[in-house]
């Protein structure tokens, strides 16, 4: 019985590529707020693991989650969509 972990997967846009062989992603939803019931959008960003340097800035990717490659960097960029 082999026992697979699911890997998380989520889009996003390269807001940096400053670094060497990672890129910061900014990961975008939208959220209703409890009392008012009003959509607003809530954004986190996340440092990933581009080890070919395929990505710039403005580029959508996609990412998934890994082993941890540094003390900031558990996720690593799969493919690039536009």
């Amino acid at each position: 019985m082999t026992n697979k972990a699911i890997k998380r997967k989520k889009t996003g846009r390269v807001v940096s590529d400053k670094m060497d062989k990672t890129v910061i992603v900014k990961i975008e939803r939208m959220k209703n707020h409890p009392a008012y019931t009003k959509k607003f959008k809530v954004s986190k960003s996340i440092a990933a693991h581009d080890g070919d340097k395929i990505c710039k800035v403005g580029d959508i990717v996609e990412i998934e989650e890994c082993v941890p490659i540094s003390k900031t960097k558990s996720w690593k960029v799969v493919r690039k969509i536009s």
